[in-house]
Order: C-alpha cells, then structure tokens, then sequence
C-alpha cells in the first residue's frame, strides 16, 4: 500500500510473450516483491517494429498472457493496449498513455539487462528515461556472480536518468527454445505454467503442419 503523500509506483513489464514462460513469471513475482509496486502492468507487444520474425496471433499471445500471469499475489493489470493497437508498437507511447492515465504515478519501466544494453536503438529511448524508472532484471549466473548492466556505458545518457536492480535467480529458459520444442512435440511443461502448455497444445501453436 502506497504512504500517504508518496507517488504510485506502476510497474511496466512488456513483451512479445510468445510464449510467455516460468522466467517471465519469476520476474513478474520478483517486481512486485522488490519494487514497492502499487500495480504492475504486464503489456503483450503488438506489431513489434524489432522483431525480424512474425509473432504468433496477437489474440493468442494475449489469452497465454493472461493465463500465465493469473494468481499472481499483488495488483496485475494484463494490459490489452498494445494488441489493440493500430500500426508499430512503441513503448513510449504506451509510457505516455500511461502517464495520462495516472498523472501522479511513478512509472517503473521493467526489463533485462540485455534490453537496457539496447536501449539506444528503442524508439524515443532518452524521452523514456525522462518519464519512467529503468527496473534492470539480473540473473544470477552459474558461477553464481551476477552479470550486471552498467548504464553509465550508454552513448547519449540523459542527464537524470534513473536505474534500480531486479534480482532474479538463475533461470534458463527461452522462448525460442520453447517454440522449438513445441514444434518437435516434445515436452514443455517445465518451462511454461501448465494452463499455457495446455493452451499451447490445444490450439497448436508453434507447428509447423
């Protein structure tokens, strides 16, 4: 519960989610236990500009969305906004909305830190960074150091721009991987919530006949 006098801190937590597994989960769990989150928003992509490959249906992507993330213990918003939308999807646009939406809210903006290593090919990535708290997820590695994103290695920082650590425990798991297992048949139910590996199977996604 927020303090009297202290601004909401709405968790933005984004993805192609295609589909969305354990990892994403875990993380999810990790944000609202670590963040002092009022709400986190779990937005599926819709056109994603970056992504080379086509996405699977946005309606299917959005219905695993919701069943993967159901049950979770804290405020979880599955945010439709980004399928429903016309045209490329860009964070920056969704962080506006949002901001419209709760003018006196916070905005932490989740991701791993391979993501925020990205961050300057993001679309309007310095306006980001004056709206929204950058939340960077570690995973601790097998060794178990921690691989860690320094953001002062960024070209371009703006001035003021706000970073927090995530930390997760190590976890293994890929979409990709996943898309190729389900495509061969082969087992995927230690790697997805079994409500998403039924949904998986009972629609056929991720075949290739």
């Amino acid at each position: 519960m927020t303090p009297p006098g202290k601004a909401p801190r709405i968790g933005v937590f984004g993805g192609a989610f295609d589909p969305p597994h354990r990892a994403h989960v875990a993380l999810a769990e990790a944000a609202l236990a670590q963040l002092d989150l009022a709400e986190l928003h779990v937005i599926p992509t819709g056109q994603a500009w970056h992504k080379s490959r086509a996405l699977t249906p946005k309606e299917d992507r959005l219905e695993m969305t919701r069943l993967a993330f159901a049950g979770l213990k804290g405020t979880v918003v599955i945010d439709s906004r980004e399928v429903l939308r016309n045209g490329p999807t860009y964070t920056l646009d969704t962080l506006h909305e949002l901001q419209k939406e709760q003018p006196g809210a916070q905005l932490v903006l989740i991701m791993g830190a391979d993501q925020a290593s990205a961050l300057p090919s993001w679309h309007g990535w310095q306006a980001i960074l004056g709206i929204a708290i950058v939340s960077v997820a570690y995973r601790a590695l097998s060794t178990g150091d921690i691989a860690r994103f320094d953001p002062k290695m960024l070209p371009g920082l703006p001035a003021g721009a706000r970073f927090e650590a995530l930390e997760l425990p190590a976890m293994d798991t890929s979409a990709t991987e996943i898309r190729r297992r389900a495509a061969l048949g082969v087992d995927i139910s230690s790697l997805v919530p079994a409500t998403v590996a039924r949904y998986i199977d009972q629609h056929h996604l991720y075949r290739s006949a």
